[in-house]
């Protein structure tokens, strides 16, 4: 349950936004905020959250699998949240966590359907069976331009020890600005559901966008 102001709230909040939009650090940040607020609270991620997602995961974003096809690609995401959802998120929700999610099904909207150029009727009836109706409550978009964004998740991963998940990160600027302009698209089609947030900016400035969009979802019943 989301405890503000004396209230409790069921809350699936997931974050989207394309590579470097900050979303593994935000996150982060209003995981503290809501625990300080009095909410029960599990942080997770697609893929991944579980272990075997986690070993789809490392199939999917291994830059070495280059041969990958679109329709395996979508297919294999879609397995992974199957099983992430089965171990993972409909257990706490039901046992009155908030769940904060790095990514769900619009990643796979954005960079599947936008990016790759899947049929969409063919992804939503994969989605519909793969979720059996579980949608989030709010989805939180961080934007910032491509190039912004790709400049940080270059630094990100030239900075880590070990396996190098960047398979993603080594497509065209041309792709990751389809997958932004998808990103927005769905923003427009729901946005009682999405809220936009301004992903430029310093640390603090960003997490405080969050928190207020947050704050005036769950007061206005979203």
């Amino acid at each position: 349950m989301l405890r503000l102001y004396g209230e409790e709230k069921e809350m699936f909040i997931t974050f989207e936004g394309i590579e470097g939009c900050g979303k593994s650090t935000q996150i982060k940040l209003l995981q503290t905020f809501l625990k300080q607020s009095g909410s029960k609270v599990i942080l997770t991620r697609e893929p991944g959250g579980c272990k075997i997602s986690d070993q789809i995961r490392s199939v999917l974003l291994d830059a070495s699998n280059n041969a990958i096809a679109p329709i395996t690609e979508l297919m294999l995401y879609s397995a992974a949240r199957a099983q992430h959802l089965a171990e993972v998120v409909r257990p706490a929700l039901s046992k009155g966590f908030v769940v904060l999610c790095d990514r769900f099904s619009d990643a796979t909207r954005a960079y599947q359907v936008f990016g790759r150029g899947i049929d969409r009727n063919v992804m939503e009836t994969l989605n519909n069976i793969t979720c059996e109706g579980i949608i989030p409550n709010l989805t939180l978009l961080l934007d910032c331009p491509v190039e912004t964004g790709l400049q940080r998740a270059i630094q990100r991963i030239e900075s880590v020890n070990g396996p190098r998940e960047d398979r993603f990160e080594l497509e065209s600027i041309a792709f990751h600005q389809l997958v932004r302009d998808g990103y927005l698209t769905l923003a427009s089609e729901e946005p009682e559901r999405f809220a936009v947030i301004d992903a430029t900016g310093s640390r603090q400035q960003v997490a405080e966008r969050i928190a207020d969009a947050v704050i005036q979802r769950i007061m206005a019943g979203k």
